[in-house]
């Protein structure tokens, strides 16, 4: 089967780099369709998609990833969904590298594991919950259990139904595909986008993170 592929990207405030993540994505061989949702930015983020991708979704308000993905979700056509955040720029390039697992009926589900951080961020915390959960929930453990780039398969997509609201997207996605017994594959890529750092913005942005986690492991956990 002639397998495409529809590229989805939430953005939130990425003037700087949504026309080259965009222009680099549409440049991947099977990639058939780009959407991006402006969720709620404040600056030129929706004027520059609109040149360059085939949808651009505007939402008045910012209401989180999870929530946007859905928007792009009800969209998308293509047999494999890859979801990319809006400032991976250039290095987007690589995310041919999520889809090919899935081409070759390797994974389900793919997942870009990042090379090591090169700015100090946070301690630790955010990942190592979300791994705590995980492995409780799943008996499998990750090396990239917070990393947005993925690509899925239609066969998921169908089981799954929707993105969970927040956060904790990541998390909430992992548990579901892999209690479903769909089989997910780790993919080595040299993706860069930016990192928050050990500042009040990034400590709140953490903070917010941990709290989302947290409430879709609980979540998991009650079912």
């Amino acid at each position: 089967m002639n397998k495409t592929v529809s590229a989805i990207i939430p953005a939130y405030n990425e003037e700087d780099s949504i026309e080259a993540t965009i222009k680099t994505v549409k440049s991947i061989d099977k990639v058939k369709e780009v959407i991006v949702i402006d969720d709620g930015s404040e600056d030129e983020t929706y004027q520059k998609a609109i040149k360059v991708a085939h949808k651009v979704i505007r939402l008045d308000v910012n209401q989180g990833k999870g929530s946007a993905l859905n928007y792009g979700l009800k969209e998308a056509k293509g047999d494999i969904l890859l979801l990319l955040d809006g400032d991976l720029a250039e290095s987007a390039s690589e995310a041919e590298k999520l889809i090919e697992p899935l081409l070759a009926d390797r994974a389900d589900m793919s997942i870009a594991q990042f090379p090591p951080s090169q700015i100090k961020g946070g301690f630790g915390l955010v990942k190592a919950l979300a791994n705590w959960g995980l492995k409780k929930m799943t008996y499998q453990e990750f090396s990239a259990p917070l990393s947005g780039q993925r690509a899925l398969s239609k066969d998921v997509i169908k089981k799954i139904d929707s993105f969970a609201e927040g956060f904790g997207v990541e998390v909430a996605l992992t548990i579901d595909v892999c209690k479903a017994g769909f089989k997910v594959e780790e993919v080595p890529v040299n993706m860069n986008h930016r990192e928050t750092k050990r500042d009040i913005k990034g400590f709140l942005h953490r903070g917010k993170q941990f709290k989302d986690v947290l409430r879709v492991i609980l979540l998991k956990m009650r079912r």
